[in-house]
């Protein structure tokens, strides 16, 4: 589906409304879409179902969402003012967030927006002879449950609607449970195997299935004070698991990084994923998220730099020291740090060809080096390569402090100053976008085949505490990242070794608030984090919304304490 497939749609006029409840969906001047064919209609129809998936996973939505508000990420004001928006990444943060919060409306009204046109899909397809709708409605299907599946877990509801000229009905608890699968299993046979990770799959039903069955304890009763993990749950964790790699269409990454880079798209280990080619407008934003100021990591672009956002927080640092003993992280574990600069290991290699320049990737900790620019342009050396050395913020006017990320980050002056927090550079700078900056082509994990196995080993965990099987299938993967020296083998494994397992593997990729809660983690203490409120494992509903539905009592009731 190429950027043709959006000019077309647009000339059909699929237009979203912004109500939040009824998501209603109209279409206008259809007249202008006259003369396409039946294949060339279905595929417009099916695009801008997955359209809004670059929405809902920019970096200030679903990520602040997921991340945020646990203890891998922190956003403090940064030198006192950047980032202030309000105090709302404070207050996620802090779980005190409310349901007039920004990120929290936008990310819902995305999230159901993709869910109308998904029931808009799901009425017009059936319409169309070509063989390809038929396809094209299993994944629509696929998408809306998909959709239905991030509100249940961030709200604790699904809409339901199959009619445009209905209202939806709201289902919560094991009734959502149950539909979700039921929409999931009635398109499995029906969707494709070999269409990529940016589309519903066989593999990505499966994946969501066995993501559905593991946190299927917490949706059905998300403030319990135990979750009730059934063992035949376990069992389909288990089953759709083993579909996945047995397969033979997935691999391990033997690069870890590789996962993240700019070409992502064509990598074996992701089985589904937002995707953000530059024929589909793709905007991934994550990798300057983290990053300083002062840090430019592409030599054609003078203006595509950092932005001093979210650092990793304290605790989650020092969840690598301790379980790496007297042996530095970066050492011990391929996926916390790739060093790529030689100016790291040897302050004389100051000189680097335009084509080599790459920053450094993963957890970055200490001074920073980098591309020198002074006026707006990158100094040179003499020989015309690149030069490179140590960074200041001269972007935020203070040329005298160095780009040297500290450990502490927290809420006070000193620690929100723009060089606190160790950085996370997981997601590659795009070399091929159109600024370098905003508009990174890299597809944003949404599951991997790392995930597959971690799950079927926590299953196995909480089914019959079967530990040796969790333990082969958590080295699997340690001993997958071969592309350097992998992580030493795991020799134990509980709960709470496959939850810090799970954060060494999985961080900065929006799977840590929906660990947390199922892991009894998410009412912990952790750097600037006190409140203890299960009520807080569900997000309010967004009070525009409540607002819009006013006019049916009871219609829609806000989550508790908000």
């Amino acid at each position: 589906m190429k950027k043709n497939i959006y000019a077309m749609l647009t000339a059909a006029g699929l237009m979203v409304l912004g109500s939040c409840t009824n998501l209603n969906e109209i279409v206008l001047d259809e007249s202008s879409a006259s003369g396409l064919t039946d294949k060339q209609a279905a595929e417009g129809i099916i695009s801008p179902v997955y359209a809004l998936l670059p929405s809902i996973f920019q970096h200030t939505n679903y990520f602040t969402m997921q991340e945020i508000s646990t203890d891998e990420a922190i956003l403090p004001y940064r030198g006192g003012t950047d980032w202030g928006d309000n105090g709302i990444y404070l207050a996620m943060h802090q779980h005190t967030h409310t349901s007039t919060d920004p990120n929290i409306r936008s990310t819902w009204n995305f999230i159901l927006q993709g869910m109308s046109r998904a029931i808009t899909a799901i009425n017009s397809l059936p319409t169309l002879n070509d063989p390809s709708a038929k396809i094209f409605l299993a994944e629509a299907r696929g998408m809306r449950a998909y959709y239905s599946m991030l509100t249940l877990d961030m709200f604790g509801l699904v809409f339901v609607k199959d009619d445009l000229g209905e209202n939806s009905k709201i289902i919560r608890g094991d009734e959502a449970v149950e539909y979700i699968k039921a929409e999931l299993l009635a398109i499995e046979p029906l969707v494709d195997a070999n269409v990529g990770p940016g589309r519903i799959s066989k593999g990505v039903v499966w994946g969501l299935l066995a993501r559905l069955y593991l946190n299927a304890a917490v949706y059905r009763d998300p403030y319990a004070a135990q979750f009730t993990f059934k063992p035949e749950d376990m069992d389909k964790v288990v089953e759709y698991s083993d579909k996945i790699i047995n397969s033979g269409m997935y691999q391990l990454s033997k690069d870890y990084f590789s996962m993240f880079n700019d070409d992502n798209h064509t990598n074996k280990e992701l089985i589904f994923a937002v995707d953000q080619r530059a024929d589909l407008n793709g905007h991934n934003r994550m990798a300057y998220f983290s990053l300083s100021g002062d840090q430019f990591p592409l030599p054609a672009y003078p203006n595509a730099n950092g932005t001093d956002g979210p650092a990793i927080t304290p605790d989650f640092y020092r969840t690598w020291v301790a379980a790496n003993g007297t042996k530095d992280p970066a050492a011990a574990d391929p996926r916390f740090y790739k060093q790529n600069l030689t100016i790291y290991s040897n302050l004389a290699d100051s000189c680097v060809a335009a084509e080599s320049f790459n920053i450094n990737r993963g957890i970055l900790r200490g001074q920073q080096y980098g591309l020198i620019r002074k006026n707006g342009v990158f100094l040179k050396c003499a020989d015309g390569r690149m030069k490179v050395g140590k960074l200041f913020h001269d972007t935020r006017n203070k040329p005298t402090l160095a780009v040297d990320f500290t450990e502490q980050v927290d809420y006070t002056v000193a620690g929100s100053n723009y060089n606190t927090g160790y950085r996370v550079e997981k997601y590659e700078f795009s070399k091929k976008s159109v600024s370098g900056r905003n508009f990174g082509e890299a597809d944003i994990v949404i599951i991997r085949l790392a995930d597959v196995y971690m799950m079927r080993a926590e299953a196995k965990l909480r089914k019959s505490n079967d530990a040796a099987s969790a333990l082969a299938d958590v080295n699997i993967v340690r001993a997958s990242r071969t592309a350097t020296t992998p992580p030493a083998p795991l020799t134990s494994m509980t709960l709470d070794l496959l939850f810090r397992e799970r954060g060494f593997e999985f961080y900065w990729e929006m799977l840590r608030r929906t660990d947390m809660i199922r892991f009894n983690k998410y009412e912990g203490t952790w750097t600037e984090k006190t409140n203890t409120d299960k009520l807080k494992r569900l997000f309010p509903i967004p009070q525009t919304a409540i607002d819009g539905a006013s006019n049916l009592p009871g219609y829609l009731k806000q989550n508790q304490s908000y």
